[in-house]
């Protein structure tokens, strides 16, 4: 305590100044009135010669901002500018005596210039309660006084109109009460005696009839689309279903290509081994054919050559012999003829020339016909000899000379096809070539035994005949 003793004057300063502010705090409040934004204050009492106030009125009003007010010689309270709402529900009749109950909404509130808070403040200051009523009653009249006016279908249809026309109406009155309406909606139309609801029922119908052609053509839209959609998803069973046995034929397929693979590369195998086989067989028959020709036809064709040409060098001796020795016998016989016709005559000497010349030229003759024999003879003996010791030699050289001729006459049936279609590339023509010497391979045997049965007819009618010998009588009985 003893330490605060020295503060207590401050102390005492402090609390004197606080004081002090709260009676200036209030002072101020009471001689300083602000206006709230939704409100207008109403200041009667002193008002310096009627600055600020309504025509008219000895209270000045104040909106959105302050006044000073002098205690006990000036009075302040506020009025409120917010919005008000009022129901209505007004029995009215129309022009053709239909009656009708009219539900609504009037929203309205105190207008914000001078005229309106003074008829507003004059009529409701202190008692706002009673505005909704008044407004209420205003309308109502009216209501009544518009719709009578009016047909119950020209009410449906134009509310916007009627609600104008309520408006319009009411407007002088509500701002005599210094009111002003910011909606007016006429919410619900009631109808006692159903003419609304009859006077809707053939509309009802139609719509109702066109709600069920509607429903109707959607449902058989629905029921087509249903049936395509079925239809594709049919079609797409289907081609699903399709579309898996061809993917399961085709495994079977590859399935079976890959059983037979090892098979046919076998058989491929064993067809090109055949092929080679096949060549190499033609390979040998033609070094057979070569060494045929070299060991056995050559020397055959030389050997009857040489026959030939001996013959036919003996042949032409002969015959230039003959020819001499007749020349020579007729050059003697004209010499004998010459000598005997100068020493026995004339005519006994020239018969016996002319018999001797006659019988040196048959001999001549016939020594020429037997050379020619005997160099044909020869040639006969040779090809004889060469059929008897190498018959198949020589069947064989007359097969390779007419080879072209038979395979020419095998292949002859592809000369009329137009157009030759070979499957399976070089394998197809090895296939096709090999057949046509396959056939001309079934030929052979028949064409060996028709030669060798050719050679041996030709060599029993070419086979040599003795020449017969004239008689010397006879030759010269000539």
């Amino acid at each position: 305590m003893q330490y605060l003793i020295p503060f207590i004057p401050v102390l005492a300063v402090i609390v004197a100044l606080v004081v002090l502010g709260l009676l200036v705090r209030g002072a101020v409040k009471l001689i300083w009135q602000v206006a709230e934004p939704n409100e207008a204050l109403i200041i009667s009492g002193f008002t310096r010669g009627n600055v600020g106030t309504a025509e008219g009125m000895d209270f000045k009003i104040v909106t959105g901002t302050g006044a000073f007010v002098i205690p006990g010689l000036q009075t302040v309270r506020a009025l409120s500018l917010t919005l008000n709402e009022t129901e209505l529900q007004v029995n009215c009749v129309t022009s053709q005596g239909i009656q009708v109950v009219v539900q609504g909404v009037v929203i309205f509130k105190i207008g914000d210039s001078t005229p309106f808070i003074a008829n507003a403040a004059r009529r409701f200051l202190g008692q706002q309660a009673k505005m909704e009523s008044q407004v209420y009653n205003v309308f109502e009249g009216h209501l009544r006084s518009i719709i009578g006016s009016m047909t119950m279908e020209e009410i449906i249809r134009e509310r916007d109109k009627l609600a104008s026309q309520v408006r319009s109406a009411s407007g002088i009155e509500m701002e005599k009460l210094g009111l002003v309406v910011d909606s007016l909606q006429i919410k619900d139309l009631e109808d006692p005696t159903g003419y609304i609801q009859n006077l809707a029922k053939p509309h009802i119908a139609q719509v109702q009839m066109e709600a069920r052609i509607a429903e109707a053509t959607r449902n058989r839209e629905a029921a087509e689309k249903e049936a395509e959609a079925a239809s594709l998803i049919a079609d797409a069973q289907s081609i699903s279903a399709i579309r898996q046995s061809a993917a399961a034929a085709n495994a079977q397929t590859a399935q079976a290509n890959a059983a037979q693979a090892g098979p046919l590369a076998d058989a491929t195998a064993r067809q090109q081994v055949v092929v080679q086989e096949t060549e190499v067989a033609k390979l040998e028959a033609d070094r057979e054919e070569q060494k045929l020709q070299t060991s056995v036809r050559k020397p055959a064709d030389a050997k009857a050559y040489a026959q030939r040409t001996e013959a036919e060098a003996q042949k032409a001796a002969d015959i230039s012999a003959a020819e001499a020795r007749a020349k020579k016998t007729e050059l003697e016989a004209q010499a004998n003829a010459t000598a005997a016709a100068a020493m026995a005559g004339a005519t006994r000497v020239t018969g016996e020339a002319e018999a001797a010349a006659t019988k040196a030229r048959g001999e001549a003759a016939a020594s020429a016909i037997k050379a020619k024999a005997l160099a044909e003879a020869d040639g006969i003996k040779a090809r004889a000899e060469a059929l008897g010791t190498n018959q198949e030699a020589v069947i064989s050289q007359q097969l390779a000379e007419n080879m072209p001729a038979i395979v020419a006459a095998a292949a002859e049936p592809f000369a009329h096809v137009g157009q030759l279609t070979v499957l399976n590339g070089g394998e197809g023509v090895n296939n096709m070539v090999g057949g046509i010497l396959a056939q001309v391979g079934n030929y052979l045997p028949a064409l060996t035994d028709a030669l060798r049965e050719s050679n041996a007819s030709r060599t029993a009618k070419s086979s040599p005949q003795q020449v017969p010998q004239r008689p010397e009588g006879e030759a010269h009985a000539q």
